[in-house]
């Protein structure tokens, strides 16, 4: 599939689920995004970009401790909920850029810190996106980095993007531990920390989000219990008294770079 039609995938599913993304747990709160808020060293000089905004979670709990943010994201109607979301709380820093992750509209060393959260599984070209992070960022900035990452063995890895794969057309990989790291640092930021969360996927809430129909939600159901053994165990995957799937545990991380000076 080519880049432009990844791309306008990500703006349908997320147009139209947009507000999915306000009110989900897993994106509105978590371990995770006080970690993020925490390693960010946030001071009233600062100016942050978020790259990929979605809900603006990471943008809102980041403003009233900055200078300025500007949340950025490819999807329009996205990006208008986060702006209702995060103005109904009065923060006047913030202003909301439309674009993509791959070719930012912003000159280079313009930003202290630059985030992005739950949201590199959908780019088309995760090593065009780490460029541009590290060429608007400043000598001596940083990048906080949160996504999904998958499992080093290769069985577990490949269920887990099919999986996510099914569940929203616009996924296009999770990815290890290790491949990120490799990434981020070929890039030019060095790797100053990693952080990895457990993540419990509630499986209808999970499906819900992504729009998926009811036979769909099924139909990917029966697969994963019709997993191997070992793929059940690792990924937890849960079933109610009747045989239902309940839940399954996934894993995130949180990778804090720096670019150097």
């Amino acid at each position: 599939m080519s880049s432009d039609s990844i791309k306008k995938q990500v703006q349908q599913q997320f147009g139209k689920n947009a507000e999915k993304y306000i009110t989900s747990p897993l994106h509105a709160k978590g371990e995770d995004l006080a970690q993020l808020v925490a390693a960010s060293n946030a001071n009233k000089q600062m100016n942050v970009l978020d790259i990929a905004t979605g809900g603006g979670h990471v943008a809102k709990a980041l403003a009233p401790l900055v200078h300025h943010v500007i949340a950025y994201d490819l999807t329009e109607d996205m990006l208008n909920t986060a702006a209702a979301f995060i103005r109904s709380d009065g923060h006047a820093n913030v202003d909301f850029v439309a674009g993509d992750a791959e070719a930012l509209p912003f000159d280079e060393h313009s930003f202290d810190l630059v985030t992005c959260r739950i949201a590199a599984h959908h780019f088309a070209d995760v090593g065009a996106f780490l460029a541009e992070a590290l060429r608007v960022v400043r000598p001596g900035g940083r990048l906080l980095l949160i996504d999904n990452i998958t499992p080093e063995n290769d069985a577990f890895d490949q269920f887990y993007n099919r999986i996510e794969k099914h569940r929203d057309a616009s996924h296009v990989r999770a990815y290890k531990k290790s491949e990120w790291i490799r990434m981020i640092e070929t890039t030019g930021f060095r790797i100053e920390g990693l952080t990895c969360f457990p993540k419990t996927f509630d499986y209808r809430s999970w499906c819900e989000r992504s729009g998926l129909p009811e036979d769909e939600r099924a139909a990917l159901a029966a697969s994963m219990l019709q997993a191997e053994p070992q793929v059940i165990d690792y990924f937890s995957i849960t079933r109610d008294e009747a045989g239902e799937l309940v839940s399954f545990t996934g894993e995130s991380a949180l990778f804090q770079a720096v670019k150097g000076k």
